[in-house]
């Protein structure tokens, strides 16, 4: 019994330890600058784990803009290596008011989609190009075919497995987005 009441009380601390730090680097990330590209990642609903912070981690290593985060619990920032410190994150409670400040600002707005007859690849992505990832299972929360300033782009795959890993596949298209812009 007493190994057990360890457990839940080692597991609570480390929750506890977690919303430390996530409160403080969400509070210094208050002065995060953009990085060198103009490109945006939007994570809809993903899963608060381990996907979000190695996300910041890639999106500073390819100097995104920024991260927006829609519906997005605390998550720990250890993953992040310090990019959640670094990278500008918006919050948002749902996708229309994250598109709608892309809108505002002009960027045009993309999704992977395996389906979708238009490769990453093949596609010449603009200056200002925002990068939409959804939840790990469930995928994006809003149906693509309500909002058709969306352009559905797809990683070619050649294996059997039917998807990356998000944080996998979001570090694929900043990486084509960054060769694009410096070719």
């Amino acid at each position: 019994m007493t190994e057990k009441l360890s457990a839940r009380k080692l597991r609570e601390r480390r929750r506890e330890q977690m919303l430390r730090a996530y409160e403080k680097n969400r509070r210094r990330n208050l002065l995060a600058s953009p990085g060198k590209h103009d490109f945006v990642i939007v994570l809809d609903h993903l899963k608060a784990g381990y996907n979000v912070p190695k996300i910041f981690r890639s999106a500073e290593a390819f100097g995104a803009h920024e991260v927006q985060l829609i519906d997005i619990g605390p998550f720990d920032p250890s993953p992040a290596k310090g990019a959640f410190r670094q990278v500008p994150a918006r919050f948002f409670d749902d996708f229309r008011q994250s598109r709608e400040d892309l809108h505002d600002r002009g960027y045009t707005l993309y999704a992977l989609s395996p389906n979708s007859s238009h490769t990453l690849s093949e596609t010449v992505l603009p200056g200002k190009s925002a990068f939409i990832f959804g939840h790990e299972e469930i995928g994006l929360s809003f149906d693509p075919k309500d909002y058709p300033d969306i352009h559905l782009l797809r990683i070619p795959q050649f294996g059997r497995v039917e998807s990356l890993n998000v944080s996998i596949a979001a570090s694929i298209v900043m990486y084509e987005y960054t060769r694009q812009q410096q070719a």
